[in-house]
């Protein structure tokens, strides 16, 4: 029995990575359990094991008692009998004699076993649990063991680990006794045993790859600030560096991709962006777009984290990636919600231009003219419509119009002229140049000649329409000649209607086209 018995408790430390301790208690429990079914009684019972843990004895307690006066053979034993088994005992002495396993009843060994099965089960799943569920997050290697209803079970050794189907990645194709390295993700005791869940398609298994690849990153070099993964199509990672003088992306990749390419590997191909973490958003915005070439990223609304990246026509597809995914990816990796735009469309996007120029500013860009009339700040799209229909876009047709040419077209009121004048007096300047050259409009905004009128340029079409805002320098005084007469100033008047300058020689108003009638009134 020493024998086997030994070897079963080899068996049970080793293999199953239970504590010594923990099966010398069992086996007791065992014999206990066996005494009992048989004597009815366990109080009496003795278990004792040797010095080096090998062999195990099982004892019972009796008292020495006159042969007339045994009444229970379980408890006590007769003198004559003890000294049998030693020759110097005496009544009332406590004898310890020695219980052969064998000479128990089929029943009680059954019961015991059953009872011992049942305390070494929980005992090595309580052992295991204490073991796994500090390595929840960690790495661990197994072996393909059997497949069922899509859920593969993996052998760890001591124990069996499940790699469930909705955590396998989906470009990869498991067979008998392949290698299979995974993250332990969770370790939960069930009733018929202990089940560690495995997965490899959360991020956090990417990271536990580029650790083991990447010893800048084991060594907190290198810190992955986030990671979002698509499991079988693309990860992105976003990574600074703790030293100036370490490249994180660079590190990464490895020298000529041997790093990246090791992991590339363990994922089955699946593609990896490795980026530069930065605290300015809109570069991070442009990082997580890659490999698409960002022009210029616009915050669109900083509470709400709205951006707008502007790209190339060429990298329009390459910045959505199939499906959404590149885009999508880089909504998760900056937590910002960005909308992708070709050059052609942000041009066609109804933004003002008063935010076209603090976007250009954002980034010190030089500033657009304005050459539009839909671009002109405060214009309502009726009138960029009615002066279209008679094809009128741009601001310099507009300030090339007559005021008679500007009246007459079809749907402009005379509140609509005003309002005109107000929005070219306010953002569009007119600068007067060489004789003979049209006049030419420039953006608000743009430096201003002190010497030059800030009004319209005389002589222009524009001159009549607009008042005149100029500061006309003093004339030189000069006397008059003798004999000559002094020139007749004509008296200025204004339109009843609309209030534009007129004189006493005009029969209609040039702003709004009213018939005008001059009367002298007797002077009181």
């Amino acid at each position: 029995m020493q024998s086997e018995l030994s070897q079963a408790i080899k068996m049970l430390v080793q293999e199953r990575g239970i504590p010594e301790d923990l099966v010398m208690s069992t086996i007791e429990n065992f014999l206990l359990a066996a005494y009992k079914k048989k004597y009815g009684v366990v109080d009496n019972a003795v278990v004792r094991f040797s010095d080096d843990m090998m062999e195990v004895t099982l004892f019972a307690k009796k008292k020495i008692v006159t042969d007339d006066d045994l009444d229970d053979p379980v408890y006590e034993i007769p003198l004559s009998e003890a000294l049998e088994m030693n020759e110097e005992c005496e009544v009332g002495d406590e004898l310890l004699i020695e219980i052969n396993p064998k000479e128990f009843d089929r029943v009680s060994v059954q019961s015991a076993k059953q009872k011992a099965r049942q305390s070494l089960r929980e005992i090595q799943k309580d052992t295991l649990y204490s073991e796994y569920k500090d390595k929840v997050g960690e790495m661990i290697i197994g072996y393909y063991q059997r497949e069922r209803n899509g859920n593969i079970y993996v052998d760890l050794g001591k124990t069996e680990g499940i790699l469930p189907k909705k955590y396998q990645s989906p470009r990869e194709i498991y067979h008998p006794n392949d290698r299979i390295k995974a993250l332990i993700y969770e370790v939960v005791k069930t009733p018929t045993g202990l089940q560690i869940v495995l997965s490899r398609n959360h991020a956090e298994f990417v990271k536990k790859i580029f650790e083991l690849e990447v010893p800048e990153i084991y060594d907190k070099t290198i810190e992955i600030t986030k990671i979002v993964r698509e499991p079988g199509y693309r990860t992105k990672i976003a990574v600074r560096s703790t030293r100036e003088d370490v490249d994180p992306v660079g590190a990464c990749v490895g020298l000529k991709g041997v790093r990246i390419q090791a992991v590339v590997r363990e994922l089955e191909g699946e593609k990896i962006d490795i980026l530069r973490y930065s605290l300015d958003q809109r570069s991070f915005i442009k990082n997580a777009l890659s490999p698409a070439e960002v022009n210029q990223v616009v915050i669109l609304d900083e509470a709400k984290k709205l951006a707008l990246a502007i790209v190339p026509d060429a990298s329009f597809s390459l910045a959505i990636g199939k499906q959404g995914l590149n885009v999508r990816l880089a909504n998760r990796l900056t937590d910002w919600n960005i909308d992708v735009k070709t050059e052609s469309q942000f041009s066609e996007m109804d933004i003002s231009a008063e935010a076209k120029r603090a976007v250009s500013a954002l980034f010190g860009e030089p500033e657009e003219e304005i050459q539009k009339i839909s671009e002109l700040p405060g214009i309502t799209p009726r009138l960029v419509e009615i002066l279209e229909r008679d094809k009128i876009v741009d601001i310099e047709s507009l300030v090339a119009l007559s005021p008679e040419q500007l009246a007459a077209l079809e749907g402009i009121t005379a509140e609509d002229i005003e309002t005109l004048h107000k929005i070219i007096e306010e953002n569009v300047e007119i600068v007067e140049e060489a004789a003979g050259s049209e006049p030419e409009a420039a953006e608000s905004g743009a430096p201003v000649d002190s010497a030059a009128p800030s009004g319209p340029a005389a002589g222009s079409p524009l001159a009549a329409i607009l008042p005149d805002t100029s500061v006309a320098p003093a004339e030189a005084e000069t006397p008059p000649d003798a004999g000559a007469e002094a020139p007749v100033e004509e008296e200025a008047y204004e339109c009843p209607e609309c209030g534009t300058a007129i004189t006493a020689d005009m029969a209609t108003c040039p702003n709004c086209g009213v018939g005008l009638t001059f009367e002298e009134s007797a002077e009181e």
